[in-house]
């Protein structure tokens, strides 16, 4: 089996924590300073300060009654080029170059919230609790920010909130809350452990992204970096890493977006992940379903995340900070290609626009049929 991902565990919630050091911690785990052994990944200790461990385990349960729901009722709010609805099986594909179908999932994607009530058409059975959907999105949010501005101290950004200012949560956005379903093998009799994947490699396209897993759900891996052009290396990604164990809740993974990758000129980085079946290495045995840590891909996955993004009108052009200024973009033309971002030179873009250029590639059959609907 492979080794898992040392990714570091940090306390931004400490009451006696100070912002600068914080900071620090951060931007040492997503800077390009040791590409060798970083992931643009961190864990975020789950004091349950930022959110709550109750949120958390009600938002879970939200999600098994959303994908219990009856088909027609999820086929009634399917997703639209808003990103928002219900995805069914093979509906995204995260890595069309190299997939055979598309991933094996179901989604739903909730966007903003007004006065506790969606915005969009949402399943009979979840109409009871827009008001705790919505709490749960707004907390994620916050914690985003949080995250943005210790972001904006440690870059030395002029001035120090000018992410979590560009995040702000009343402008119109591409963040998304996700539910994310993903069947036993058992029930999914078409894949095959050895070519299919549950969700296809691919980095975020936003500017953080945070994940809530269950214990003992295997399947997350991250690309690790190759120091030659060998075949790719998968690193399992454990939702309880060690001495985390007792906390009251799992850890929080945090990783950095395409977009903010590109917005800060490469400093922050972004990783290529995807979800196996196996949870093992694509060149190990792939029968295996169980991980080193004891964790299973034998039944049922379920993971909730939360894309986070600035607002649709801002301008991806130069952060304000002269440690951005001054990075000459490293290994930035490479990462682009093992990140399969879809820009390979700079150019000033919204942050909408990078979004619908991303969502286009990954929704292929949605674009498709519009486009023969114009012809």
């Amino acid at each position: 089996m492979p080794e898992a991902a040392a990714i570091p565990i940090i306390d931004i919630s400490a009451e006696e924590a100070d912002q600068a050091q914080v900071a620090k911690e951060l931007l040492f785990s997503w800077t390009r300073v040791a590409a060798a052994v970083e992931y643009g990944f961190i864990y975020i200790k789950n004091s349950g300060r930022d959110i709550s461990v109750e949120q958390i385990e009600n938002a879970f349960n939200l999600s098994r009654t959303l994908f219990s729901s009856p088909l027609e009722d999820k086929q009634r709010c399917k997703i639209e080029k808003n990103n928002r609805g219900w995805s069914g099986m093979h509906t995204e594909t995260l890595d069309p170059e190299t997939q055979r179908v598309g991933d094996f999932k179901e989604g739903f994607n909730f966007g903003p919230f007004a006065g506790s009530k969606a915005t969009q058409p949402i399943p009979a059975s979840i109409e009871p609790h827009q008001a705790e959907l919505a709490a749960f999105r707004f907390a994620c949010h916050s914690l985003c920010r949080k995250l943005l501005l210790l972001f904006g101290i440690g870059l030395g950004v002029s001035p120090p909130d000018f992410f979590s200012t560009a995040h702000a949560p009343e402008k119109p956005s591409g963040s998304i809350l996700r539910f994310l379903y993903y069947p036993p093998p058992s029930s999914t009799p078409t894949a095959r452990p050895d070519q299919d994947v549950r969700a296809g490699a691919h980095s975020d396209y936003g500017s953080i992204t945070l994940l809530f897993r269950l214990r003992g759900q295997a399947g997350l891996e991250i690309l690790k970096t190759p120091s030659s052009p060998s075949p790719p290396e998968w690193a399992p990604v454990p939702v309880c890493p060690p001495g985390t164990e007792a906390d009251p809740a799992s850890p929080i993974l945090v990783n950095i977006g395409d977009l903010l990758s590109y917005w800060t000129n490469g400093l922050l980085r972004s990783t290529v992940h995807r979800v196996s079946f196996a949870g093992s290495d694509s060149n190990s045995d792939s029968s295996s379903t169980t991980t080193p840590n004891s964790e299973s891909s034998t039944d049922p996955r379920y993971s909730l995340v939360y894309f986070c993004h600035p607002a649709d009108d801002t301008p991806l052009s130069a952060v304000p900070s002269e440690r951005v200024r001054s990075f000459n973009g490293g290994d930035l033309a490479d990462a682009d290609a093992k990140t399969k971002n879809p820009y390979a030179e700079r150019k000033v873009l919204t942050a909408n626009e990078h979004l619908q250029m991303r969502l286009r590639a990954s929704y292929l059959e949605l674009y498709d049929r519009e486009d023969r609907e114009k012809k």
